[in-house]
């Protein structure tokens, strides 16, 4: 008696594994591949382009600093700015000597120098030119000052109450801050403006006067599929920063990762979670 119960505990210890594992595998091939990852950014959002609806979010409401993807605000005043006074890619502008020299990331632009506003934006998008940004801001602003005034009057009318602008380049200062979500709102409304759309796609850009050859320093554009834009940033006190942007048929997800050290990796993560959880819906 005591061996027939002994075979019948063993034969259900069985069972009880084989069906574990079989749910163990189930899960592992469906479930698994629509867990959120884990990324290494202090503040991390994504939404969908289309809405503004999250998806995933870290410390999303965290006051962190954009460092050059405040260039996504400044593009977007510059392409508000330039409707309003009728201007185009081909108006040119006198580099001002305030914006020669700057530190950072530099077009190398010379005071003095004639410029297309298209170079600037490629130049200011693509290589993250804090001379272009401030030559854009000085000529569509009358000085910087006022530039940024428009900037946080767009952030404010936006609701990104937690956003504030000091520069329009995106060098450090601690009363120059935002956070995932506010930036991921930004990069939403920058991003229904077709010419700003054609900048941050853009692979590459060579200047026909100039000379200037500029590469799209978004790795994005050159490794992810489907990828659409926007924007990389970097200075030592604000770390790395990352607006990414992709679509894959119907669907454009926005990624916003700041202070993020595995910035790339930490967007595609997060873009294959939003496109996996699209396909599972299917």
């Amino acid at each position: 008696m005591k061996k027939r119960i002994y075979i019948v505990f063993l034969l259900c210890l069985c069972m009880s594994v084989i069906g574990w594992y079989g749910y163990e595998k189930n899960y592992s091939a469906e479930t698994s591949a629509l867990l959120a990852p884990i990324v290494s950014a202090k503040g991390a959002i994504l939404i969908d382009a289309a809405d503004g609806s999250v998806i995933y979010e870290k410390n999303a409401d965290q006051k962190l600093y954009p460092a050059s993807t405040t260039k996504i605000m400044t593009a977007l005043i510059a392409l508000e700015v330039m409707e309003e006074i009728d201007a185009d890619f081909e108006s040119t502008i006198v580099v001002p000597k305030e914006a020669a020299g700057i530190e950072g990331s530099s077009l190398y632009l010379k005071a003095g120098e004639k410029v297309s506003v298209e170079e600037l934006l490629y130049g200011m998008m693509l290589q993250s030119g804090n001379d272009a940004a401030t030559a854009i801001a000085i000529c569509m602003g009358g000085n910087v000052e006022n530039f940024v005034k428009l900037m946080n009057e767009k952030a404010d009318e936006l609701g990104c109450r937690n956003t504030h602008f000091v520069n329009s380049s995106g060098l450090y200062d601690e009363n120059h801050y935002t956070t995932a979500r506010d930036l991921a709102i930004i990069a939403c409304e920058a991003m229904k403006n077709t010419d700003f759309r054609k900048v941050v796609a853009a692979p590459d850009w060579a200047g026909e006067d100039s000379g200037r050859k500029i590469t799209n320093k978004n790795k994005t554009i050159h490794q992810y599929d489907g990828a659409t834009g926007i924007k990389i940033g970097y200075t030592r006190a604000s770390g790395r920063t990352l607006v990414a942007s992709a679509k894959r048929g119907n669907k454009e997800l926005i990624a916003v990762m700041l202070s993020a050290p595995d910035w790339f990796k930490d967007g595609y993560a997060l873009m294959d979670y939003g496109f996996m959880r699209e396909e599972s819906k299917k």
